[in-house]
Formats: structure tokens, sequence, C-alpha cells
């Protein structure tokens, strides 16, 4: 595999998988790994990843799931054709397809109601709060493509009724993120809160909205990411570990 300037390979551990990053991008973090294993994927379903980036999550869902399409949409023409690349470099294109294309254009791209599943880590800040200069940073970072309503809506668009919406983001946007997705006919149905250490109040939180679905919310217990040593927590080394989705 021949690569670009700045880029490298990195093992994910996980299945002989393996994944292109670029010093010059947003590498992908631990929040990518948590919200891909916090989806609930069937044997058979089609879904989508809003905001795909390097690919890490389609790479994971293939990895640890029976999914049989999962499509990785990302509006930046580097950052997708590096995403390809890792899914050739794993074999993976009968199962995963990365679209170059603006999740606004949705109806251009997707059939409305055709998936099983969307999954999206998008960028969490608003665009008063922009500090990089970093252009691929900072469209990972900040809403300077898309907001919180363009992928609420898009996710309601895209799915059949009945079907999840996963997504990670900050806790200080909850009443935004229920807000939204209410108005978009997507329910929040279980909410997972995160936080650094046992110490620490929690910095990302993990939803899952079912789209036309019944009231109700099920708050998840709270994940710890490290130790007072600084070392994962079992329960985070479990999700790394584990073969198939889930080890929450």
């Amino acid at each position: 595999m021949d690569l670009k300037q700045n880029e490298t390979i990195e093992d994910l551990q996980m299945n002989g998988m393996k994944i292109i990053q670029s010093d010059d991008g947003f590498k992908f973090g631990i929040d990518a790994v948590l919200i891909a294993n916090f989806c609930k994927v069937r044997r058979g379903d089609r879904g989508v990843d809003l905001g795909t980036g390097t690919g890490i999550i389609p790479i994971i869902l293939a990895a640890k799931s029976e999914a049989l399409r999962i499509f990785g949409l990302e509006i930046q023409p580097e950052v997708s054709e590096m995403a390809q690349r890792s899914v050739a470099m794993n074999g993976l294109e009968p199962r995963i397809e990365i679209i170059n294309g603006d999740l606004k254009n949705r109806k251009q791209i997707f059939e409305k109601s055709s998936m099983d599943f969307v999954v999206s880590n998008p960028p969490y800040f608003k665009v008063d709060t922009i500090k990089s200069e970093n252009m691929k940073k900072m469209i990972s970072r900040h809403e300077v493509k898309c907001d919180l309503n363009d992928i609420l809506e898009t996710a309601s668009y895209l799915l059949k009724p009945n079907k999840p919406f996963f997504m990670i983001h900050r806790p200080d946007r909850l009443v935004d993120l229920i807000e939204t997705g209410l108005r978009h006919k997507l329910e929040p149905k279980e909410i997972k809160f995160i936080h650094p250490d046992n110490k620490k109040a929690p910095n990302l939180i993990m939803i899952k909205y079912v789209k036309c679905g019944n009231k109700g919310v099920k708050m998840l217990p709270p994940l710890y990411v490290y130790n007072p040593d600084g070392t994962y927590t079992e329960d985070i080394n479990k999700i790394y570990s584990s073969k198939v989705l889930g080890g929450f």
C-alpha cells in the first residue's frame, strides 16, 4: 500500500483490521470506537455513518457485525479518498462504500427510509468556538459544513420507521440533542454518559434514538474511561477486545 506524505497505517488490533491516518487531519479517537460499539446491528442490515472521516466506524461495524452494507458519507474529498483506501486495504469493498458528498444533498444520494440503522460521531462544537486553523480538523470538530439539525434531519430521512440512530456528542448539548431529535421524529430511547474517570463529570454522551419510536427513555449506567493510574478501565478494555459489538 503506497502512502501519501504524513500518512501512517495503524493496526486496530481487531480481526486483523488496519486504518490509514494522516498527521495533517483529524485522527479518530476513543469516541468513534465507543459509538461504533454502542450500535446494535443485525445480520443483513444496511446502514450509514454520517461524517465518516477516516472510515473507522464502518470498518469496526464490518469487523464486528454481519451488516450487509455500510455507507460512509464524508464531505471532504481528501479524507474520503483516504477512507476508501483503508476500506480497500482491509478487503471490505463488498461491504463498505465510502461516498464523497454533503449530507444536505441526501435526497440525491440515498433513497428515503432505506436504512436499518444510522450512526454519527459529528462535529461537537458550534462555529463561534472555532480555534483551529487547520481546515480538515476544523471541519471535523466544528459545525462548519453541517450542524446538529442537519445530522438529525438526515438520520430521520434515511431511516425506516422504528429503526435506530446512534450518536455520540457533548453533554452540554443534551437539551439540543433531545429537542432537535423530537422535531425530526427521532425519539430518544437510551442515554449513556461517559466520564474520564469516576471523579470527573461526563465529557461525552451517547444516545440511541428510534424513528417514530414510543415515548420513554432509559438512562444506562455510566461508563468510566480511565482508572486512577491512567490505564483503561476494565469496561473499556472489554469494548476494545470484544470480537462483537457491545461490551458495555
